[in-house]
């Protein structure tokens, strides 16, 4: 017997058993709601887009999309003190028309003069415009025309999730794109991406490069990038074949989850899983194949930052899928270290400095690296330590005037973009105490009192060192392609 038929009876009981804990979990999780399974078929799709053909079109086709989130939503969701945390309960804590703006719409922000240049900000997979909100606000005051992009499927409900591709997204992005270059005449365009939105303006500037899209982006800032994800969200595809049979509903969901954040959804569709391993794996293999064939020369100046440990998208992808590919000179990596202050006297589960490792005092790196570090592992305090591309040295440390919170051992992927005085993700609840806070939280109790997941609450969802992202990213925009020799 040869050793494939000896090991074919174990492979395929393990194979059942998988198939029949799908079968369990699509038939005995959790309930869906209006939320989960309604359709909203006034959304953008790439199949819209030849009669969506402007920046306007795609404002009033929103606008008929969120009338009809109300009506097959929010109508048939209940209020009173039950649904006080209940986003699509009218009028709830956490509906979004409560604040203002809907901050889950697409926005434009023109500033005071005489724009300098444009920038397009893209959220992540599940996130709202709300995410890059900051940033955004931040460009307008130094003079820049800016558009916050509610990607399709985004802003209304889960259930968006459930349909939406990598080409109406993409779609979606090309039209925001053209709104800026054509109300900018020839000015610079920036793209600035958060999580998949870093992945989307990655897609959109090799085509752009390719001659398949416009303008050329003057310049890119990604922010938590999705370049590399588990290789287990390839199994989404399966899941979500399998969701379409009678009772396999809930094969449709990896996560279903209570929605109390008005910004973001809490329960993650198999099929965005899907569209976010299709997308990165897109986009790793032309860059791999335009390195090879010379073609990364003229890449747009790329600036990244990343958390040095993420539960959510790969860290050393972004060396080995992007950055180590680019031209040098061009491109830099601010990486936000652990906490070695709060680390020496913790036990920690995983060593989080794999990426950190890997770039620190590598003399063959094409790119430069920033470590925002502690000052020393006696000190809560951090610094700025720079490392020139193709250079093992560091320049002397640039004290930030910022250290860790008491608490904090890290950032996480959510938190990067969020400001420490966030009203809603922050550091501090507002002063209203109307509004509902989902910020930094010391909750002891017993388990299962409160409605948030313990690990919703264990992850830190500001980043108490905005400051100098913000500082630098600005900065990299505002000098549109120099060099970072």
């Amino acid at each position: 017997m040869t050793r494939a038929a000896a090991t074919a009876p174990f492979g395929a009981h393990w194979i059942l058993v998988a198939a029949a804990a799908l079968l369990l979990q699509a038939c005995s999780g959790p309930p869906l709601s209006p939320w989960h399974t309604e359709t909203l078929d006034e959304e953008f799709t790439a199949r819209k887009a030849d009669e969506i053909r402007s920046f306007e079109d795609y404002l009033q086709l929103e606008e008929r999309l969120f009338a009809q989130l109300e009506e097959k939503v929010y109508a048939q969701t209940g209020t009173g003190p039950e649904y006080a945390l209940v986003r699509f309960s009218k009028g709830s804590i956490a509906d979004p028309a409560v604040r203002a703006p809907n901050w889950n719409r697409s926005f434009e922000l023109l500033p005071a003069a005489d724009p300098v240049g444009g920038v397009l900000l893209l959220h992540g997979m599940s996130d709202s415009p709300y995410s890059l909100r900051a940033l955004g606000e931040a460009l307008q005051a130094r003079g820049y025309q800016v558009v916050g992009l509610r990607l399709p499927g985004h802003g209304t409900s889960p259930a968006g999730l459930r349909t939406v591709s990598v080409a109406d997204m993409a779609a979606a992005v090309r039209l925001a794109m053209a709104h800026l270059a054509t109300s900018l005449g020839g000015k610079p365009v920036h793209l600035v991406g958060y999580s998949n939105g870093a992945t989307l303006a990655l897609d959109f500037t090799l085509a752009a490069l390719d001659g398949a899209a416009a303008p050329v982006p003057a310049s890119l800032v990604l922010v938590s990038p999705a370049v590399g994800i588990s290789p287990a969200a390839a199994l989404a595809a399966w899941k979500r074949r399998l969701s379409v049979l009678p009772g396999l509903g809930g094969l449709g969901w990896l996560a279903i989850e209570p929605e109390f954040d008005p910004y973001k959804y809490n329960s993650f569709a198999t099929n965005a899983g899907e569209q976010v391993h299709r997308l990165t794996a897109s986009v790793a293999r032309r860059i791999a194949e335009r390195e090879r064939a010379g073609g990364l020369q003229d890449f747009p100046p790329t600036l990244v930052f990343k958390s040095d440990v993420d539960a959510t998208v790969s860290t050393t992808a972004v060396v080995q899928r992007l950055l180590g590919r680019l031209a040098g000179g061009r491109h830099e990596l601010v990486l936000f270290d652990i906490n070695r202050y709060a680390a020496k006297s913790i036990l920690t589960a995983v060593d989080p400095r794999s990426l950190s490792m890997q770039v620190a005092g590598n003399p063959g790196l094409p790119f430069a690296v920033t470590l925002v570090t502690n000052e020393h592992e006696d000190s809560p305090s951090v610094v700025a330590r720079r490392q020139p591309p193709r250079s093992a040295a560091t320049g002397p440390a640039e004290p930030l005037g910022l250290a860790w919170p008491a608490g904090v051992i890290s950032l996480s992927h959510v938190a990067l973009p969020f400001p420490p005085d966030d009203p809603l993700y922050g550091q501090r609840p507002p002063e209203s105490e109307d509004l509902l806070f989902l910020g930094q939280m010391a909750i002891q109790g017993e388990r299962g009192l409160l409605l948030f997941p313990a690990d919703w609450l264990l992850r830190l969802r500001h980043n108490p060192f905005y400051p100098y992202l913000e500082a630098r990213a600005l900065d990299w925009i505002s000098a549109g392609g120099a060099t970072v020799e």
